[in-house]
């Protein structure tokens, strides 16, 4: 799998709707990284950890732990404080890409769906 550049420019648009000045990141074009992706590349590459010392470092089974790497899985609260304590990373990074990860997805999948929904105007 290729390396992506962990780094996305956000435009803020400013909106009119509600008589309230509102800001929208752009959605970026392509899906951003899974945070499973940059776990694998510290363990590899960084902590020169295999993943099966780990998961024992951990105490998480080692199919739990390679379904994140691979992004069939995503990184839970749990997940993120175990691995933040291993590597001595901040736990929150993985769950702000998580959130932004799923966030993508979610907006791709239901595309239809939402613009089908209208916004209800704030109360004055």
């Amino acid at each position: 799998m290729a390396k992506r550049s962990l780094q996305c420019k956000l435009a803020l648009v400013p909106t009119q709707e509600n008589r309230m000045a509102e800001y929208m990141a752009r959605e970026p074009q392509r899906a951003p990284t899974h945070p499973g992706e940059l776990m694998r590349e510290i363990l590899e590459d960084h902590v020169k950890l295999p993943i099966a010392e780990a998961a024992r470092r951990m105490q998480i089974s080692r199919p739990a732990l390679y379904a994140v790497l691979n992004g069939k899985s995503a990184v839970t609260a749990d997940m993120a404080l175990r691995f933040g304590k291993l590597v001595g990373g901040d736990p929150e990074l993985y769950v702000r890409m998580q959130v932004g990860y799923s966030l993508w997805h979610a907006r791709k999948a239901n595309e239809r769906v939402l613009k089908a929904i209208k916004t209800v105007p704030l109360a004055a």
